[in-house]
């Protein structure tokens, strides 16, 4: 007998991931396949990190860790909120996790209950709304287009506030548009928000270290709001440190105990030797993340210059993150000789059957005309990509 349990039952499964599974099989059969489809930095976690890690271990920090984590992490995490962002964080309003999406996870499990509604603006990152699925909550999701920059107005949020609204999801930078809210656009936000005291606000900032406009404006610097915004980040876009698991959520004493308490029961603390590396990572001068998003900007600038020739593709400039997001509906109800490209599902099956590069369905974001590629990649691996995708996209009729 083999009934899975409701809850899993109705859960997607994760598109980026689906589309990795696919590219590793075609690599197993002896294709070579360029992979744009996951979201992680292509560069190595920097040394003083993985020299942290390995005194961890010689110093036998291999023992159960705290649920909320190690002291001196929090602390790191604390200087860091009130350096970096202006925010004031005690070390009892954090809580560490295996990851960024276990810190939502978290957050969402302590704080929804069965019906309420969680507005979640599109393009948003695949496991939002599976995430709010499985806390028994209810998406009401705010569609935004490419010319509004992907960016909801304060006009959008409060037509869909209802009084079952509990937490509004926001993502800047996003994943997976690269667009970043600028301080007056939260404060928009944030006027409507101080009219309902009941709802709370899910910061996604795991992006934070990765934008080429200026100062990163994180939504909980408004003081009209402070006590109701939970900040979620973590080293693995900044730090290159996806495989080492560390999130974290910076919040109301409230929803950190409740957090604590959650994670007690279905974790206990992450990985000891991963918080060591994390705080490392995290007091350090911040070079490193500054890099990184120097060595993206220059890439994003030649895969838009690039993509600007290939019929077909429309998008915008993203401002963070490695991702480009972009329309094409012009290829839609075209065809392969019989194959017809109906939706973006088949589009991006196409493009790794016949140009053996991996890209995302926007179906998987909540905006069905778009694909969303990463260009975490070598500027010599997104430059042969963009010739292949440029190569099928011409057979297309």
């Amino acid at each position: 007998m083999e009934n899975v349990s409701n809850r899993v039952a109705q859960l997607a499964v994760s598109e980026t991931l689906a589309m990795s599974q696919k590219s590793r099989e075609l690599i197993a059969q002896g294709f070579n396949v360029i992979n744009l489809s996951v979201g992680e930095p292509d560069f190595n976690t920097p040394d003083f990190v993985k020299d942290a890690a390995k005194k961890a271990i010689d110093e036998n920090i291999t023992h159960y860790s705290p649920v909320p984590g190690y002291p001196d992490l929090l602390k790191a995490i604390s200087d860091k909120l009130k350096r970096e962002n202006g925010l004031d964080y005690g070390t009892d309003q954090i809580i560490v996790s295996g990851g960024a999406k276990h810190t939502l996870a978290n957050v969402l499990m302590a704080t929804i209950n069965p019906g309420d509604e969680v507005i979640v603006p599109a393009p948003y990152w695949v496991s939002y709304v599976e995430l709010v699925k499985l806390a028994e909550g209810k998406s009401v999701v705010i569609p935004t287009t490419l010319e509004s920059n992907f960016k909801i107005t304060p006009k959008q949020l409060e037509e869909a506030i209802t009084p079952k609204t509990r937490v509004l999801m926001l993502c800047s930078p996003s994943n997976p548009t690269g667009s970043i809210y600028t301080r007056a656009e939260l404060a928009g936000l944030v006027e409507v928000l101080v009219k309902y005291p009941n709802i709370l606000v899910l910061s996604d900032e795991i992006y934070e270290h990765i934008n080429y406009v200026g100062k990163h404006e994180s939504i909980a610097q408004f003081s009209e709001i402070f006590d109701r915004v939970v900040v979620v980040n973590g080293v693995s876009k900044g730090y290159a440190m996806t495989g080492w698991r560390i999130g974290y959520c910076a919040a109301p004493k409230w929803i950190a105990k409740a957090c604590q308490k959650l994670q007690g029961q279905m974790t206990s603390g992450t990985c000891s030797i991963a918080q060591k590396a994390a705080a490392a990572a995290i007091a350090s001068d911040g070079s490193y993340p500054m890099m990184m998003r120097d060595a993206f900007k220059q890439r994003r600038d030649k895969v838009i210059e690039r993509l600007q020739r290939i019929p077909g593709f429309k998008t915008n400039v993203p401002e963070g993150a490695f991702y480009i997001f972009a329309e094409v509906t012009e290829l839609l109800g075209k065809r392969f000789g019989d194959e017809l490209i109906s939706d973006t599902p088949e589009l991006c099956m196409y493009l790794i059957n016949h140009a053996h590069v991996a890209t995302v369905p926007g179906t998987a974001f909540g905006s069905a005309n778009f694909i969303r590629f990463s260009y975490a990649a070598s500027e010599e691996e997104l430059m042969e990509a963009l010739e292949r995708i440029d190569k099928a996209v011409q057979e297309l009729r």
